[in-house]
């Protein structure tokens, strides 16, 4: 039951004849997983839970690093370091303390995802990774979850619900997994910092609406928003009945290149005077941060490798080893009696290993 504190601090959701004391209710019971708390599950989470949603479960690895604070708006630059999972629990703490959270920090897989999403009633997908989205998908399906996904890309986000009440999945959409090699994440081409806001409000307004059984849940419908356009357009789609989930298999789309060459960063530093390091990162990213070597960013580079003809021993690198392995590969074939090697994990690897 509503208590007098929860009708106080709720009154304005109360006053609305389409949710009132029941619908309150609802969200007071509900239980929500949200996986990753990044751009996407930062305004999630804090709408969720200024929503009353009276359980919420957090899934994420990472930590906090200050490259994150122009997007992830719960943490303070007191936070780097910490693990985000724990940091978001503390700052919805603050913000409303009937709130019941469990934090998970590890990454979602298949050994833990089908006894995870069975102790919640929707879940919220907010990860940067595609492997993520079809391990969550697949699980959602699995346990009859409905599952809100969102996904951003420098100046555009997606929002759309899947399996709900059956309806379509993210395969009727992508049915072909998306190589992450091929696609670049934030770290690599920035982001607005405002537009996961944006998107992650959508997204908790489809869990609120799921929840309530209000108005038209974005179930068979996908939402494209342009931030520099203030545009709009949803696309219809349809259930693939041919699609069949019986059972949860990790997908590794880490990366479709196969067999290249790779060195971690302690094993080049050791030996870093016979190799040739190259940076094919962009300028803006050089800027902030470099290992130093030749700047020749990765478009160039494919457009003529044969500015490396007279080098040996090459190491490229990039933010996190997608682009640089990109470029190994190009000039693998250009140059087969070479060594080049790319360098694991990239400039992410580096700074982590050295923090």
């Amino acid at each position: 039951m509503l208590t007098i504190k929860d009708k106080k601090r709720y009154s304005r959701h109360i006053l609305l004849d389409e949710v009132g004391e029941l619908g309150q209710q609802k969200l007071k019971n509900a239980h929500v997983l949200v996986i990753g708390c990044g751009g996407l599950g930062c305004p999630v989470l804090q709408y969720l839970a200024a929503a009353g949603i009276g359980q919420l479960g957090i899934i994420d690895d990472d930590r906090v690093d200050v490259s994150n604070l122009q997007r992830q708006i719960l943490f303070t630059e007191n936070h780097a370091g910490a693990l985000k999972v724990e940091a978001a629990k503390e700052v919805l703490t603050r913000l409303n303390s009937q709130l019941k959270i469990e934090t998970y920090p590890t990454r979602l897989s298949a050994d833990n995802a089908l006894d995870l999403f069975a102790k919640y009633d929707v879940i919220v997908e907010g990860s940067d990774s595609f492997s993520t989205k079809y391990l969550a998908n697949d699980a959602a399906v699995l346990t009859n979850k409905p599952l809100v996904f969102g996904s951003i890309f420098k100046f555009e986000g997606q929002v759309s619900v899947f399996n709900y009440k059956n309806g379509p999945t993210y395969r009727c959409v992508y049915p072909e997994p998306v190589s992450e090699a091929e696609m670049p994440t934030c770290s690599e081409v920035g982001v607005l910092g405002i537009l996961p806001g944006i998107i992650g409000m959508f997204q908790a307004n489809e869990v609120l609406k799921i929840i309530l059984d209000l108005g038209n849940v974005l179930s068979g419908k996908l939402l494209i928003y342009n931030s520099l356009e203030a545009s709009q357009i949803l696309l219809p789609f349809a259930k693939n009945e041919a699609i069949k989930i019986s059972e949860l298999i990790e997908l590794d789309l880490s990366c479709t290149i196969p067999s290249i060459p790779e060195i971690d960063y302690s094993a080049y530093a050791e030996a870093k005077e016979i190799y040739f390091l190259v940076d094919v990162r962009e300028q803006e990213e050089r800027e902030h941060f470099s290992l130093g070597g030749l700047h020749i960013p990765l478009k160039e580079l494919l457009a003529n490798p044969q500015v490396l003809a007279a080098q040996e021993n090459l190491v490229l690198y990039c933010a996190s080893g997608k682009r640089s392995a990109v470029g190994v590969k190009a000039l693998i074939e250009h140059f087969p009696l070479k060594k080049i090697v790319n360098l694991k994990g990239g400039v992410s690897a580096v700074i982590f290993t050295e923090s």
